[in-house]
């Protein structure tokens, strides 16, 4: 065999090696990342069926996120701990959460926050977890507005509870979380805006009083993502939460722009068998709704501009 017979020999041998290790690198599997979503109710996706039970679904904003999110993210997978009915205080004990038995919330560890953490622990080398979302401390406060109970009260501990227990939970998580992980908590809505269409002048009464609680609960929610390191997806600001002022057309009538938000976005207006007989109807958000607060979290995480 003459020298340049070998030379292209070796070259052709040399072509197909490389040819293969890069068709193998190009059809590897991506490296799999967790996309961690943790919370209540709305972390499940929960809405009422035909019959207004409230069921998990699978357009929640955790799962539209993770939609948006996998389209940069090769490899991601969701992770869902979130349990409803919780507050922040059942979060960090596992104990107090009254629907946790209706949805078999069994937490590792026996708490929805030892479970994150214990996650988060198992998965700490740098990026594996690709971010972390969580909405909590609703339901610290939500039933103040029903019949009977004392609203002065019941907001009061709502807050004491949100003010005490949340850096916990955001310290917890940011502890057992990789350095440079994405955090991102959420402002609330305010489903109590729904009062605005009631006969009655005092359950109406409840949409002054439930802006300017929103208002104190969600300043409380952004100051504790801040200190943790979170950053924060503003929902409040998507639904326009504390505008009363904007009147916009909706079935007829001019009404606040909040007010035909939370009605458009959630079923809050819906009356049953879908919503409640209370003075407001079902609380979740509906697969509009949730689109919103997903995009709220995808623009937090710089994904969408």
């Amino acid at each position: 065999m003459t020298r340049v017979l070998r030379f292209f020999l070796v070259v052709g041998i040399l072509a197909v090696t490389l040819a293969v290790v890069g068709d193998a690198r190009a059809s590897a599997a991506p490296p799999v990342r967790y996309d961690l979503a943790l919370g209540d109710s709305l972390s499940r996706g929960v809405q009422p069926n035909a019959r207004g039970v409230s069921l998990e679904t699978n357009e929640g904003y955790a799962e539209q996120l993770f939609q948006i999110e996998r389209r940069r993210i090769p490899g991601l997978r969701l992770v869902q701990l979130g349990c409803p009915g919780e507050t922040t205080g059942s979060m960090i004990t596992g104990h107090g959460n009254a629907d946790a038995g209706l949805f078999h919330c069994r937490p590792a560890g026996g708490s929805q926050l030892k479970a994150a953490e214990r996650f988060l622990r198992a998965h700490h080398r740098r990026g594996e977890v690709a971010f972390v979302t969580i909405d909590i401390g609703a339901n610290d406060v939500d039933g103040c507005a029903a019949p009977g109970v004392n609203l002065a009260a019941c907001v009061a501990k709502g807050e004491a509870s949100i003010a005490a227990d949340l850096p916990v939970i955001l310290d917890g998580i940011r502890h057992a979380a990789a350095a440079g992980t994405p955090l991102v908590g959420m402002t609330l809505y305010d489903p109590v805006l729904a009062a605005y269409f009631n006969a009655d002048a005092s359950v109406r009464s409840l949409v002054d009083v439930s802006i300017a609680v929103l208002e104190k609960v969600n300043a409380e929610i952004a100051s504790a993502d801040r200190a943790a390191g979170f950053r924060t997806a503003d929902v409040a600001g998507a639904f326009e939460s504390y505008n009363l002022g904007h009147l916009v057309p909706f079935n007829g009538q001019m009404v606040p722009v909040n007010v035909v938000r939370v009605c458009s976005w959630t079923w809050a207006c819906t009356p049953p068998p879908n919503g409640t007989t209370s003075p407001i109807g079902n609380i979740h958000a509906n697969d509009n709704g949730y689109a919103v607060i997903a995009q709220a979290f995808a623009h937090a995480l710089g994904s969408l501009r």
